[in-house]
């Protein structure tokens, strides 16, 4: 089993109280979706804090932890993501996962630029017309499941193709197209294969991007992929930027939603009496869904940081001009001065909103897409599969290892 303990930087110096001590995070593999114990303990004791990850020419940063700072930090123009470009910050993986051509380098009113191009495909409209084709795609992998009888993977009939289905749909990606982009994200978005493998795949994913957006000039359909093509025509949106757009709602959507779905119904497969309870108020599902985001560490570890472009306090704490700044929303979603019993998963929460897809002008774009998904997987599995449950002992299920979303590898189920 993996040592959870929170260990203390053996370099670190505490010194005559000018230089706070720095706590080593070794981000190490946890069992099944135990929380992280160093971010508990940070949120509890040290809520703006220094870590040293395994990563970067910069030696550490800073960990920010409580609702209202993990809120300033990712909202305040004083904390750039552009300021990023050129510098080794300490971090989680020893390679670039985005492209710093796109969103999540750039801060306003360049980010503002490209998210209004994004937004063409992310409309209301668009996400009520995906919904059906979203339930179709689900009854169909259902129905495939239920023939091959049980026992049967989840991961494998459900969680894995009905996301990439599904954001295939709304970027334009051919059904021929979509099993050679299947293993991509996987490996883009994983520490496990290394630097290596994940630019081989991001390689691989921009040439066929490239492509389909040159196959799209001139189109008027409303799929993002021609939504993007006719910006790169009118000079919007450079070739670069086009194909990193794409690119990132191709993985975020296919290799997170995946995770996340799937830790859901581990979740509830485990604590039947909450499935129980969405099998018997079928209209909660909705609410059930946001208090299952806000309380599933879906993630190991932390994304990017911010820079510091002045100096700041925060929570108490001065952070200085150019230092590294990182926000977790794991540890927002569970500060007991915003979520009462924040280890209940308590569907009846209401009130403040949980801060999962992010807050400020970086705030998930494909948010309301993977609500949808997820309700819709969670429904036709509840509905149809009254005594779904586990094919062995929880702590047999298999998890994947050094990735940056956390989820099952297989989640073997019998009904």
């Amino acid at each position: 089993m993996t040592d959870n303990t929170v260990r203390e930087d053996p370099t670190a110096t505490t010194g005559p109280g000018d230089a706070p001590s720095v706590r080593a995070w070794a981000l190490d593999d946890l069992p099944e979706l135990t929380f992280d114990p160093l971010l508990a303990d940070v949120l509890s004791r040290e809520p703006v804090a220094r870590v040293r990850m395994p990563f970067g020419q910069e030696r550490d940063a800073w960990l920010v932890t409580r609702y209202a700072d993990v809120r300033l930090v990712t909202s305040d123009p004083r904390f750039s993501r552009a300021a990023l470009v050129g510098r080794e910050v300490n971090g989680m993986m020893a390679h670039r996962v985005a492209a710093t051509v796109g969103l999540n380098y750039a801060d306003p009113p360049e980010h503002t630029r490209l998210r209004k191009v994004m937004t063409k495909a992310f409309t209301g409209r668009t996400m009520k017309g995906l919904r059906p084709l979203a339930e179709h795609t689900a009854a169909g992998l259902l129905d495939a499941m239920e023939d091959a009888g049980p026992p049967a993977d989840l991961v494998a009939h459900l969680h894995g193709p009905f996301p990439l289905a599904v954001v295939s749909d709304l970027l334009g990606v051919p059904a021929e197209d979509r099993d050679r982009l299947a293993d991509w994200p996987d490996v883009i978005l994983s520490a496990g294969p290394g630097p290596k493998s994940s630019e081989a795949a991001k390689e691989r994913m921009r040439q066929y991007i490239v492509e389909l957006l040159a196959s799209r000039t001139g189109s008027m359909d409303d799929d993002l992929v021609s939504v993007l093509a006719r910006a790169q025509d009118a000079g919007d949106l450079s070739e670069a930027e086009a194909v990193s757009l794409a690119t990132a709602v191709l993985v975020s959507g296919a290799h997170a939603v995946r995770n996340n779905s799937a830790n859901m119904v581990y979740t509830l497969l485990t604590r039947p009496e909450l499935a129980e309870r969405l099998r018997a108020e079928p209209a909660l599902l909705p609410q059930a869904v946001d208090e299952l985001l806000r309380h599933i560490p879906h993630r190991n570890g932390v994304g990017l940081p911010r820079i510091a472009t002045e100096d700041v306090e925060v929570g108490g704490v001065l952070i200085r001009a150019g230092e590294a700044v990182y926000a977790s929303y794991l540890a927002a979603n569970r500060d007991p001065d915003t979520f009462p019993d924040p280890e209940t998963i308590d569907f009846d929460r209401t009130g403040t909103a949980h801060v999962s897809f992010g807050h400020g002008p970086h705030h998930c774009i494909g948010a309301m897409l993977a609500r949808m998904e997820s309700e819709v997987m969670l429904g036709a599995l509840l509905t149809r599969f009254p005594r779904l449950r586990l094919a062995g002992d929880p702590a047999d299920t298999r998890w994947q290892s050094k990735g940056f979303i956390r989820g099952p590898q297989a989640l073997w189920v019998t009904w």
